[in-house]
């Protein structure tokens, strides 16, 4: 096991778990389709980053952030519907990511869409390390807080909880993610990788503590399964990890619980 291929399992290990439980309140507040806008909208950031040879993560962090300033801004000056505005800057940003990307070459166009894991950094994988335990502690910390917004934002009102702040936290927490799953999965895969793992959690769980810690150790078996195909068979580690997610998906199923 060489240190490069270490590197990369940890990272992916790391940015597996703590998607899988974000994953779980995505499922559980209905947003399980955020991921994939949001991973759309990293992809200026990322073409960026290629063709001016820089982290992908902060190309990628730094649209999400632009583009979500921009959805609130056209939001208070047009009164739109927020998921029209949503889905008009998502998909300008996919395609002016698209107009950039001719300008890198055939192996960059394939990390920007699907990632590369196996050539992260010393200082990446630490910088991975770190924001992905600092998000897992924050929303280990208001996960029921989070909850109880979605069941009742009235209830949660009278209990002192103020929401739009708790809501913003978990949004800086998605965008973080995702931002970190483009290295891992390219910026037209964080959904699966987000989502796959608390879905195949609920098949076996009896309780939400099962249900999000499920998700977590869901997301960290995909990786790590999809990492070890990948030293196997040379094909894509993101690829692999989402197709393994899936696959142990499909056989939670069978054992689903009623």
């Amino acid at each position: 096991m060489n240190f490069q291929f270490l590197l990369s399992l940890i990272s992916a290990v790391f940015i597996g778990g703590v998607a899988g439980y974000l994953g779980s309140l995505m499922i559980t507040k209905r947003m399980g389709l955020v991921g994939g806008p949001l991973g759309h909208l990293a992809l200026p950031g990322v073409a960026l980053a290629l063709v001016y040879h820089f982290n992908v993560f902060y190309g990628a962090l730094l649209t999400i952030i632009v583009g979500g300033i921009l959805i609130w801004l056209l939001e208070i000056k047009t009164k739109a519907p927020i998921e029209a505005l949503t889905g008009l800057v998502f998909a300008s940003g996919c395609a002016l990511g698209f107009l950039i990307l001719p300008f890198s070459d055939e192996h960059q166009l394939e990390e920007a869409l699907i990632g590369d894991i196996t050539k992260i950094s010393f200082s990446d994988t630490i910088l991975t390390i770190i924001l992905c335990s600092l998000i897992f502690l924050i929303i280990r910390k208001i996960y029921s807080k989070l909850v109880l917004t979605e069941i009742s934002e009235d209830l949660a009102k009278t209990e002192g909880i103020r929401v739009k702040k708790y809501n913003f936290i978990y949004l800086a927490c998605i965008a973080i993610i995702v931002a970190l799953t483009v290295k891992l999965v390219g910026g037209l895969l964080p959904v699966a990788l987000i989502v796959t793992p608390s879905l195949t959690a609920r098949n076996f769980s009896k309780s939400s503590f099962q249900y999000s810690f499920g998700s977590l150790i869901f997301g960290v078996i995909s990786a790590t399964f999809g990492i070890f195909l990948s030293q196997i068979t040379n094909f894509p580690a993101g690829l692999l990890i989402i197709l393994s997610g899936f696959l142990i998906f499909l056989i939670s199923i069978i054992f689903k619980k009623s």
